[in-house]
């Protein structure tokens, strides 16, 4: 598409031109697809986004009905073709059409007028100067909540209920929010932003709704009951589920976090739910799932039931929790995803959206078998091609101190300089990398917007003192024997402290290549070395409930999630700050000079691997990690039964100093593996398999409803990071 409005006479008819052409490819290839670089149309306006962002949504309107498949435009420069003002759509539009000979000069020197006062302030005349319809239309697309109860009552007094204004006009501009989110042109903080308005709305009409004693929620068929199941404490993206939900005009019921199975289904069954969507983090969470979706199966349930969180996937849904329920299992991948799978599961085409759900999910398993057909190394042989190390002439740092160390209300301010934020982005659903992504040419601009938000967000916990960060590490003489690793009290190895247990790969590897497990990179107790281990548990997390409840009561739900993401931040600094720390105080990282770079890209020796990850995929681990340094007490962090920590803004890991540790997975494992590793820890196999489900290479013994639950209560663990 070729820019139009450049003062040459011949370049008037391109945007034309380009409708015109997709009219007659359309017309006489109908399969034929046809984009366009949308962007490119309005160039002769660049550095005035009022104009810029009128073009794209008018070129964009007239093109769709042209038959345009595709546009090629900056997400963040597109304004709602409805919510153009009037004077400024005419003149673009002139424009577009070549419609006037003196288009061009009539739309230049509007811009000129326009340039001056920027974009807020033009389009606040406009939009103000609206129907009631418009504003609120206009409020909800933009998150805009300054004028919301003026125009609500303003709607009520007009629609004479306020029922009807729920379902007439709030929903109306809430349609528009869910179409543009499905369509690409707004982004989940966008969207977060519109359900804070949304819910103000509501908020300011529930007196008058509940003077009427009428219900202004949908029918019982659109209620979506969500739920953290047992044990699991993580909630960012099932509440950003639940908002986008929202957006669309689904009544959702959200359980919170740490809900059990009988929980679910008797609130499931009061709310008359249509769908029931469960959520984790933590890998023992999968289990749980399992054992809601067969208790939903005993209990005669129909209803679709969704599963989502980071630690899920198509595969396991399809392998482990589908075949235990009847009905519809759907793995929903992330929150933009949610929309087009409840609407799939509540429309008209339920059958065909399941049928294709099922055989999606009757693809994956043959996948799955045919992966788990592949033989594992025994694990004999596993451990006879562990890494050799040459323990007499490597140099083992010896720490400045042993035992524990508190830290106790660190200053935020410490944190801030140690934050990734790209994982920031990555919750909102803003794909790259900081600061990269600020200047994308589709997610810049509400990258920034988000960022900026976040920023002052931060600087208000940082300046009010609203978190509380606390944390405590430590190290242990250490010696590894085999897969374990002894951690003693005394540098002597005369007083036995704790045994942590590692798993070692099994799949095989290229030749050459050594199979490993943690245990390795310690020193072995046949070199007759003294080693250490280094332990660690922090929290940003302290008060993050407190301020998120603060800002629900205000129907907040943008700011509440922003916490939530910040506090996940500093937690992750904090690990990361304490990790320069512990190599400091272990002596072989004192001469390190390191940059904000280094550190994100880990260019530093040593490792700081968690329970629950790839490398130690055993969340029960960090229960001899809690007792090592006492964590309930020094840091205000426990752990949940599933071995979540909570607050949630916690991470907690080892340190290993061997300067050839690095990170890796462990796999899947075999039977023989399993078994040798209940005997260490002193488990029943089925106790075993439970705890490392996900990395079992081979199909457990089927367990009973009533023995699914096993062990749930007895073994917990935290969420930490790498």
């Amino acid at each position: 598409i070729l820019t139009v409005a450049t003062g040459i006479e011949e370049h008037d008819s391109y945007a034309l031109n380009f409708l015109e052409a997709t009219k007659r490819i359309k017309a006489r290839f109908p399969h034929m697809k046809v984009s366009g670089g949308v962007s490119n149309i309005s160039f002769s306006f660049r550095g005035n986004n009022v104009v810029r962002e009128a073009m794209h949504a008018a070129f964009l309107y007239h093109a769709i009905a042209a038959g345009l498949d595709m546009g090629i435009v900056n997400a963040g420069q597109l304004a709602v073709y409805e919510e153009i003002p009037k004077d400024l759509l005419a003149l673009v539009e002139d424009v577009l059409l070549n419609r006037r000979r003196d288009a061009t000069e009539r739309l230049i020197a509007f811009a000129e007028s326009v340039k001056k006062t920027g974009k807020a302030e033009v389009v606040a005349d406009a939009w103000r100067a609206g129907t009631v319809e418009e504003r609120l239309s206009h409020s909800l697309v933009k998150g805009i909540v300054d004028f919301i109860d003026a125009d609500v009552e303003e709607a009520r007094k007009k629609y004479g209920a306020p029922l009807a204004v729920i379902e007439g006009p709030l929903m109306a501009g809430m349609n528009v929010v869910g179409d543009l989110f499905g369509a690409g042109k707004m982004f989940l903080p966008q969207v977060v932003k519109s359900a804070r308005v949304m819910k103000k709305a509501v908020a300011y009409l529930q007196p008058f709704l509940e003077a009427e004693k009428r219900a202004g929620a949908p029918s019982s068929k659109n209620v979506v009951l969500l739920a953290t199941v047992k044990g699991d404490v993580h909630d960012i993206g099932k509440n950003i589920v639940g908002v986008v939900l929202q957006c669309n005009g689904y009544e959702v019921v959200d359980l919170g976090v740490m809900v059990a199975a009988d929980r679910i289904l008797k609130a499931a069954k009061e709310r008359g739910a249509g769908i029931v969507g469960l959520s984790g983090l933590i890998t023992p969470s999968l289990d749980e799932m399992a054992h809601v979706a067969r208790e939903m199966e005993r209990e005669g349930f129909t209803v679709p039931l969704l599963i989502g969180g980071a630690t899920t996937s198509p595969v396991h849904t399809a392998v482990r929790i589908a075949p235990a329920y009847g009905a519809p299992v759907v793995h929903v991948l992330d929150a933009s995803r949610a929309v087009g799978v409840v609407s799939g599961l509540l429309g008209a085409e339920a059958a065909s959206f399941a049928d294709a759900n099922r055989k999606k999910q009757e693809l994956l398993v043959a996948e799955h078998e045919k992966r788990s057909a592949k033989p594992l190394v025994p694990l004999g042989a596993a451990r006879a091609r562990k890494p050799r190390f040459d323990w007499p002439g490597i140099e083992i740092p010896v720490p400045s101190f042993t035992g524990a160390r508190l830290l106790g209300d660190v200053p935020l301010s410490d944190l801030v300089p140690f934050i990734d934020w790209s994982p920031f982005f990555h919750a909102w659903e803003l794909r790259g990398r900081y600061p990269k992504i600020l200047e994308d040419p589709v997610l810049g601009e509400k990258a920034r917007e988000l960022f900026t938000d976040a920023k002052a967000l931060l600087d208000r916990i940082v300046k009010d003192r609203l978190l509380t960060a606390r944390g405590v590490y430590g190290f242990f003489p250490a010696q590894a024997d085999g897969d374990d690793i002894r951690l003693y009290s005394d540098a002597e190895r005369k007083r036995p402290l704790a045994t942590l247990y590692t798993l070692r790969q099994q799949m095989e590897k290229p030749e050459g290549q050594p199979l490993e497990a943690l245990a390795d990179f310690v020193a072995p107790q046949e070199s007759g070395r003294t080693d250490f281990v280094g332990v660690f548990a922090v929290t940003a997390g302290l008060g993050v409930d407190a301020l998120c409840r603060a800002f629900e009561k205000e129907h907040d739900d943008y700011s509440s999630i922003l916490v939530k993401a910040l506090a996940d931040r500093l937690a992750e600094a904090f690990a990361e700050m304490l990790h320069q720390r512990a190599r400091r105080d272990w002596g072989y990282g004192r001469s390190e000079s390191l940059t904000s770079e280094d550190l994100l890209k880990e260019r530093y020796r040593g490792i700081r691997p968690a329970p629950g990850y790839p490398a130690c995929p055993d969340h029960t681990e960090k229960r001899t990690l809690f007792s090592l340094l006492d964590v309930e007490k020094n840091a205000a962090i426990s752990l949940t039964e599933n071995c979540a920590m909570t607050p949630a803004s916690s991470v907690s890991g080892f340190y290993f100093s061997h300067p050839e540790a690095h990170y890796f997975g462990v796999g899947r494992l075999g039977r023989d593996q399993v078994a040798d590793y209940a005997s260490r820890k002193g488990w029943r196999l089925e106790e075993a398999e439970r705890w490392l489900a996900p990395n079992l290479g081979y199909e457990p013994k089927k367990t009973t409803t009533a023995e699914a639950p096993l062990a749930a209560a007895s073994e917990r663990g935290t969420g930490g990071a790498t």
